[in-house]
């Protein structure tokens, strides 16, 4: 069951990650295509600074699992370090828990701003709704709790080992 779950979480950190490139891609690309209107043929495409924002909250939101899943996010490691491996574990419990608290407030606050938000229109693309916007909050959240279970199962802490 472990290495099934394990394995789930590898493609499903993959799955997002790539997503999260793709996001960045597609905002590199947008504001080169901007540059390119704006300041060479001087007919400015106003919607390519939405889907950029956009695109980079998505990208952001989708690469949050793989620094969960990594341990990368900002903690203190001194107490988990001077502690023996029992309370070792229980410390990682307790981040585990809030962290997954946190992204569960992420999700639920996030499907409802979607759902709100599908009445609105994005402006300068009026023809998308913002729905599609405030998506990221849930899709990441969820993608997250998968990341942190799987971090909880496997942590992987390198810093710590190299760490003076």
């Amino acid at each position: 069951m472990k290495n099934a779950f394990l394995a789930f979480e590898r493609w499903s950190t993959f799955s997002a990650m790539l997503g999260a490139c793709a996001m960045l891609a597609l905002a590199a690309a947008l504001g080169m295509f901007q540059i390119v209107m704006r300041f060479v043929l001087e007919q400015p495409a106003e919607w390519t600074e939405v889907l950029i924002r956009f695109s980079l909250i998505w990208m952001v939101f989708l690469a949050i699992p793989a620094a969960l899943r990594q341990g990368a996010m900002v903690r203190v490691d001194l107490l988990h370090r001077w502690s023996p491996p029992k309370v070792q574990r229980l410390l990682d419990a307790v981040v585990a828990l809030a962290t997954l608290a946190l992204i569960g407030v992420i999700i639920w606050w996030g499907w409802d701003y979607a759902l709100r938000g599908s009445m609105q229109s994005m402006a300068g693309l009026e023809s998308v709704s913002m729905f599609w916007a405030y998506l990221a909050l849930p899709v990441g959240g969820l993608f997250a709790v998968v990341g942190i279970i799987g971090h909880f199962i496997d942590p992987r802490r390198m810093e710590l080992e190299s760490a003076t």
